[in-house]
């Protein structure tokens, strides 16, 4: 059985619009809870100004709690002083976020997309100095909320740059949930011929219903490695539009049914759904949620 790797960004992105802050113990609760459900890989926090996204305070007392794993545990960081706190608490991977276009750039860090690139590249040369794992987002790679449409050439470009500046892998973001699945395999596999599928990944929201369908045709398109949210989790504070991450249990029973193995432990990853559910007060839970708890087992048969 050919592997997807899921990285579950609850923690970080699921967490970060709520109008419910969790506490620190809550939290690594549910990061405890999606570990337990052999998660390959969770976004823990943002090494971010509190002040910025409350949400996120605490994020290096928790990535000192979490316990020694083969999960790929990672943290979102904005620049070289993001970087540095997460190196202080030995956090394994680190992602920097840029967008594609100048608006989401300017109303986001308050910088131009070329800016935004500079900063990348510094920290990404600083952190190839130290040995340490950095990948990037790249956000608003379908469209933006600013700025509509974008194209292809633009994400090519920012791709480009980000790779040469030694970025581990590039996370291709729709952050407002408005690609089309024929857009997704366009764009995805004209990336996967250029740079390499084992470079890239994907980052889905299901605003319009469709998160599930971008994923697979990403999956058409040669991707393996995707982010999805614990109970559908999500939402940009600074993307206006943006709703929730395509829900984990979704993208698994997606994956299972038409014969990828996730590594996954179905009956664990719906009790961290329920917990999700519980903390957040929000969370809904994925469309595939209740079939999942009456008929998991089915899957695998």
């Amino acid at each position: 059985m050919e592997r997807v790797t899921i990285n579950d960004v609850g923690p970080r992105d699921g967490l970060q619009a709520q109008a419910k802050i969790l506490e620190v113990s809550e939290k690594l609760q549910l990061i405890m809870a999606l570990t337990d459900a052999k998660l390959p890989a969770i976004e823990v926090g943002a090494f971010v100004s509190p002040k910025a996204v409350p949400a996120m305070a605490g994020t290096d007392e928790i990535v000192r709690s979490l316990p020694n794993s083969d999960v790929k545990y990672s943290a979102l960081i904005p620049n070289l002083r993001g970087y540095q706190n997460g190196k202080e608490t030995g956090i394994p991977l680190m992602s920097l976020v840029v967008a594609v276009t100048d608006t989401m750039n300017e109303k986001n860090i308050r910088m131009t997309t070329d800016q935004a690139l500079d900063v990348c590249s510094e920290v990404l040369g600083v952190a190839k100095l130290d040995g340490i794992e950095v990948q990037a987002y790249v956000a608003t790679a379908w469209q933006c909320p600013f700025e509509g449409h974008v194209a292809q050439d633009d994400v090519m470009r920012v791709t480009n740059r980000l790779l040469k500046s030694g970025a581990k892998r590039i996370v291709v973001a729709d952050t407002i949930g408005a690609a089309a699945p024929s857009e997704v395999f366009d764009l995805m596999a004209r990336m996967s011929t250029e740079f390499g599928s084992d470079k890239l990944a994907c980052h889905f929201h299901d605003t319009r219903g469709m998160g599930v369908a971008d994923v697979y045709a990403a999956l058409d398109a040669g991707i393996r490695r995707f982010d999805s949210s614990i109970a559908g989790l999500g939402g940009c504070p600074f993307a206006p539009g943006a709703s929730g991450n395509v829900a984990t249990e979704d993208v698994v029973l997606m994956c299972e049914q038409m014969g990828y193995d996730t590594g996954i432990d179905l009956k664990k990853l719906l009790q961290a759904a329920d917990l999700a559910i519980e903390l957040t007060g929000t969370a809904k839970g994925g469309r595939a949620k209740k079939w999942l708890e009456k008929n998991h087992q089915k899957i695998k048969s």
